[in-house]
């Protein structure tokens, strides 16, 4: 495998970015908009931006895979292999990331021929699990799926991370969960931001922040980001909402209606949030290609 290299992204990217939120299952909204697009050809982006199943869902756009990760979050995530919350008790990782993605290889592949024959770059969005710290990794197709995988260890239910290139990464929304500021500072003008949260919501603080502190004793670097999470989330909300002058926004939230837990076990109701998605896409399209002044009023 080619050595990861976490370098900080080009100044000059290009005008027009799109940025990917994680939020686990709740991203099959996010998964749902992506295949419209896909079903579309509809590809204007001079770079790409993801974290956690956000850059799945990205992933399997450069890709041109439409369908991949639905079965991912209709079937192969609903398993009982992924999520053991008996696990804890025998010292085991609560969240079994690697069955998830051996399962998903071995019954969906991914084309890394057609990833990488797509000339805007993708950066996956990790957390630095000594420093603390965002870092955006450019994806190829030598390192697509430890780099995910990577992006969605959260620290709590995966708790060894995931070593790239002699250092360990953790979810990369503990640090960043919605990176536009990193697309702007690579030049993006007009950003496309997808959501897996409605327009309204606001993260809250930790509720027992000394336990988390215990719980993370072991890993002392992300103590700070995880408490500190919900006030930078919120900053990033509000970004979003009043971009920096000459930077136009364009964001695609669910609807309040759908909130499913991070780890629903309802099949059906991924598969709804999936056609959540195939609909939002057109509005989407639409309100790229009119460019209208979008910055303060998000989809959903």
């Amino acid at each position: 495998m080619r050595s990861v290299q976490a370098t900080t992204p080009p100044s000059k990217l290009g005008s027009t970015a799109l940025v990917v939120e994680g939020g686990a299952l709740r991203a099959v909204f996010s998964c749902g908009i992506l295949d419209g697009f896909l079903q579309a050809n509809f590809h204007p982006f001079d770079s790409l931006w993801g974290v956690s199943a956000g850059a799945t869902n990205v992933a399997a756009y450069q890709a041109r895979m439409p369908g991949r990760n639905l079965k991912i979050y209709t079937d192969i995530a609903q398993r009982p292999q992924f999520i053991r919350p008996l696990a804890l008790l025998r010292g085991q990782e609560m969240m079994d990331l690697d069955w998830l993605w051996q399962v998903s290889m071995a019954e969906l592949g991914f084309d890394r021929a057609t990833f990488d024959a797509q000339t805007a770059p993708l950066y996956v969005g990790v957390t630095n699990q000594r420093s603390g710290q965002a870092e955006y990794i450019q994806a190829s197709g030598d390192n697509i799926i430890e780099l995910i995988k990577a992006s969605s260890a959260l620290p709590l239910l995966y708790r060894p991370g995931v070593a790239l290139n002699g250092n360990r990464y953790v979810d990369g929304g503990v640090a960043d969960s919605i990176p536009v500021q990193a697309a702007i500072a690579a030049g993006a003008t007009k950003i496309m931001v997808l959501r897996s949260r409605s327009a309204d919501y606001q993260k809250t603080t930790p509720k027992a922040p000394q336990l988390l502190r215990y719980l993370l004793r072991n890993t002392p670097g992300i103590i700070a980001p995880m408490l500190n999470r919900a006030a930078h989330y919120n900053r990033s909300v509000a970004l979003l909402r009043n971009p920096p002058a000459g930077v136009e926004i364009i964001e695609i939230c669910p609807p309040t209606s759908f909130q499913p837990s991070r780890f629903s076990r309802q099949a059906p109701l991924m598969l709804a949030g999936y056609q959540l998605g195939l609909e939002a896409a057109v509005a989407a399209m639409q309100r790229w290609q009119a460019n209208p002044d979008t910055s303060e009023q998000p989809l959903g």
